[in-house]
Order: C-alpha cells, then sequence, then structure tokens
C-alpha cells in the first residue's frame, strides 16, 4: 500500500497508475502543468507514462547522476586496448576525459 501523507489516502501501488490515468484525462490538455516540477519536466520531454513510472521508482529519494556515462574499469579496458601510442587525446575526447586522465590510466595498465 503507498499512502499519500497529504491527503492521508492509501490506495494499492498497481492501481496507481490507474488513478493517475483519471487525473490526467481531467486535466485536459494542459497535462504537464499537473506534475510536481521534476515530473513536470521529465513529463515533457519523456512523456506522462515514464513520469509516472519514476515517480513509481523512485519517489521519495534524493538521486544524483554521475558527470559520465560508462564505467571507470571499462574506459581503462577500452584504452589499453585502444592506446597506441600516440592517440590519447583522441581517446580523452572520446571517453569524456583529461589527456591527463588518460596518460594515468595508460600508467595504471
Amino acid at each position: 500500500m503507498d499512502k499519500y501523507k497529504d491527503i492521508g489516502i492509501l490506495l494499492p501501488q498497481q492501481n496507481l497508475v490507474k488513478y493517475c490515468q483519471e487525473v490526467i484525462s481531467v486535466g485536459g490538455e494542459h497535462t504537464s502543468k499537473l506534475y510536481n516540477t521534476v515530473y513536470e519536466e521529465i513529463s515533457e520531454e519523456f512523456g506522462s507514462d515514464v513520469a509516472i513510472k519514476i515517480y513509481q521508482m523512485y519517489k521519495g529519494m534524493q538521486i544524483t547522476f554521475p558527470t559520465r556515462l560508462f564505467n571507470p574499469d571499462y574506459v581503462k579496458k577500452q584504452i589499453s586496448i585502444e592506446y597506441d601510442g600516440s592517440n590519447v587525446k583522441q581517446l580523452a575526447k572520446k571517453y569524456g576525459y583529461s589527456e591527463k586522465t588518460i596518460r594515468r590510466m595508460i600508467k595504471e595498465i
């Protein structure tokens, strides 16, 4: 059961999407304005279904996303494969690291 603290209603988790869709249908054309700030942005960019799913999965959590997409261990492995002795600049650009960091990774390898 999921408790809405604002209004004190208990709702089964699986029916949350159904209830959200009912609220959205009442909202008409401006459905993104129904959502709280971050969910509004998500809804505008990816759609209401994604916003609701993210809400269900992460509500109440503070999430920080890493600045780099790829796992550093994977990057080191790829650098060891791709490094030819003269392509530090290209590897740095490709993986989003500084040339200094790429050289450090090569030394560690």
